[in-house]
């Protein structure tokens, strides 16, 4: 593992706003930190850079303390954003480039195959307060990882982009997971966090509810959500055993099962001389988990 969490803990006076959290990422793996505001995610990350110190608990990296290796193998993109709007597009990110280390020659490199990937080439020599808030996202983006960091840090690093350009950070990571870098983020877009994450720690007030794949953590639930789409009447699917919930969405039934068993029934029921069009049996997506999982309780 490169990184370890053990027991770590943290307490301002009275209040403790992480307790006893751990676990570990892989390299080149993307682990996903998820939980509601409040929930110890922008704290861990700044106890994980050193920028705050653990009340107690242990933080390594490739088993040495974390606050021992070099600086510059790390790259984070904080919640709370900020470029210096008087500078250029390539200089502030030959300026993060040069701070973290890097040579001209590298830098340069980097800089254009960015620059290019994130579509911004006609905005390289723009002032950052001229771009949009959805380039100046991008410019900070490729700040955090100009310096090709072994570890990157991204606390909502969705937060404000359109869906186009969150493709284009999609791609982004998985291309530095190819790459061989190792990523810790948080979202509180699940359908990110799905499609990306290896494994994931769920957080509710500074606890862990779960940490594991996000594989293991469906199974825990089953194969409960139904999606049904036939011309059988919903309010005859509501009454059918194991049943817990039916709505209309669209133009499919979904449906909330007791457990995967009772879908065998359901299918011979609705079968029964009318046409099915769709009749898909999966587990709740990580957002209906994470719903479930935080409650409804305000942080």
């Amino acid at each position: 593992m490169t990184l370890t969490l053990e027991h770590v803990v943290k307490k301002y006076k009275d209040f403790t706003a992480v307790n006893d959290l751990n676990f570990s990422i892989g390299k080149g793996e993307i682990f996903g930190l998820i939980g509601q505001n409040g929930a110890g995610k922008t704290t861990t990350f700044r106890m994980i850079l050193d920028l705050q110190e653990q009340t107690s608990g242990n933080i390594t990296w490739d088993g040495a303390p974390i606050k021992k290796i070099n600086r510059d193998l790390l790259g984070y993109l904080p919640e709370e954003r900020g470029i210096f709007p008087q500078m250029k597009v390539e200089e502030q990110l030959v300026f993060f480039g040069e701070l973290r280390g890097m040579d001209r020659k590298e830098l340069k490199s980097e800089l254009d195959f960015w620059i290019k990937r994130f579509d911004i080439e006609e905005k390289r020599y723009d002032k950052a307060e001229t771009l949009s808030k959805g380039n100046q996202q991008k410019v900070q983006l490729i700040a955090s990882f100009i310096h090709k960091p072994k570890f990157l840090i991204l606390d909502e690093p969705f937060s404000g982009l359109d869906p186009v350009n969150r493709d284009l950070l999609k791609n982004a990571i998985l291309l530095l997971k190819e790459r061989g870098t190792t990523i810790l983020f948080s979202s509180h877009q699940m359908d990110n966090v799905e499609e990306l994450c290896d494994h994931l720690c769920l957080l509710k007030r500074g606890v862990s509810l779960f940490s594991g794949s996000l594989l293991e953590l469906k199974k825990q639930y089953g194969k409960t959500k139904l999606t049904i789409r036939t011309d059988y009447p919903i309010e005859k699917l509501e009454k059918m055993t194991g049943v817990l919930e039916a709505k209309e969405e669209r133009d499919e039934y979904v449906l909330k099962l007791e457990n995967e068993s009772f879908a065998q029934s359901i299918f011979e029921a609705v079968s029964n001389g009318l046409y099915i069009e769709k009749f898909s049996l999966d587990y709740l997506s990580l957002d209906e988990i994470f719903k479930h999982k935080v409650g409804g309780d305000n942080e």
